[in-house]
């Protein structure tokens, strides 16, 4: 790590304590690094958490933080940005703590485009309650809940908070670290809600399950499953299963909620 760079984390936390080759601190370094790119205010920028491995993150990072309640980060983020607009709004969250328990705060947080940065720490799992399945569990994928194969079909994130109404949404993964930058780089200059969903690997649980030995070889699936959306494009349904589609899917100006918010504000005060 880069010596400036430790100013943006609490040292006295360190080291963490994620799993080995856990991809929770790629990300992490990501965003960090995206931050420092963009030579954010470090005192205006405020990081949101639910619960989870992905969760744990906020902790380690020298912002104002909030670890919150089980998929409910949006939420405390929403009334964050509400209370003081002026600050850049981060919510870290997991897929199951985003997907699952969270899932309604995140169609209602896209759909109302409130200026908030989302970014998923995507493994497939959920990896700090011993593996149960998530909705982001690929069919017929083994888990603690699934000892004989996931029935349940996974869904598309960026596709659900696209229709959603969410103004800026990517995908990168923990192998694809410059592009990933690059794209947290770009949700957080985005005026609205901008989520960026990241592929990101559970050695621990989701890999020992599933027969991937290592955090190498993880990481080396997700290379070979990855195409980027051009490609994409390009390709049937049929020839799509499987992949792992990166890159930028959507970006649009649009009117943001705080700011329309605070006309309401402006016209009950009996401004114009």
């Amino acid at each position: 790590m880069r010596k400036e760079l430790e100013r943006y984390f609490r040292k006295d936390k360190l080291p963490h304590i994620w799993c080995p080759g856990c991809g929770h601190g790629i990300i992490t370094g990501a965003v960090i690094r995206a931050i420092d790119n963009l030579k954010l205010d470090q005192n205006k920028i405020c990081i949101v958490s639910g619960i989870g491995c992905s969760s744990r993150a906020p902790g380690y990072m020298n912002f104002n933080t909030l670890h919150t309640t089980h998929g409910r980060a949006l939420a405390f983020a929403t009334g964050i940005k509400m209370a003081n607009p002026e600050l850049k709004v981060i919510v870290l969250t997991g897929d199951g703590d985003c997907a699952a328990i969270g899932g309604n705060h995140l169609i209602h947080a896209a759909r109302r485009n409130i200026d908030i940065t989302t970014i998923v720490f995507n493994n497939s799992i959920y990896g700090m309650t011993s593996g149960q399945y998530s909705p982001m569990t690929p069919k017929g994928a083994f888990a603690t809940t699934a000892p004989y194969g996931n029935i349940d079909r996974n869904f598309d994130l960026c596709k659900l908070a696209q229709s959603a109404g969410a103004t800026y949404v990517a995908r990168g993964t923990v192998y694809h670290v410059p592009q990933l930058i690059k794209l947290i780089e770009k949700a957080l200059k985005h005026k609205g809600f901008s989520f960026v969903d990241v592929a990101d690997i559970c050695p621990t649980y989701f890999g020992r399950k599933n027969k991937v030995p290592t955090p190498v070889a993880m990481m080396e699936k997700i290379r070979d499953m990855s195409i980027t959306v051009k490609t994409a494009e390009k390709l049937s349904a049929e020839e799509l299963s499987g992949k792992i589609v990166i890159g930028e899917f959507y970006e649009e100006n649009a009117l943001e909620f705080t700011e329309e918010y605070a006309k309401i504000i402006k016209t009950a005060q009996g401004g114009k």
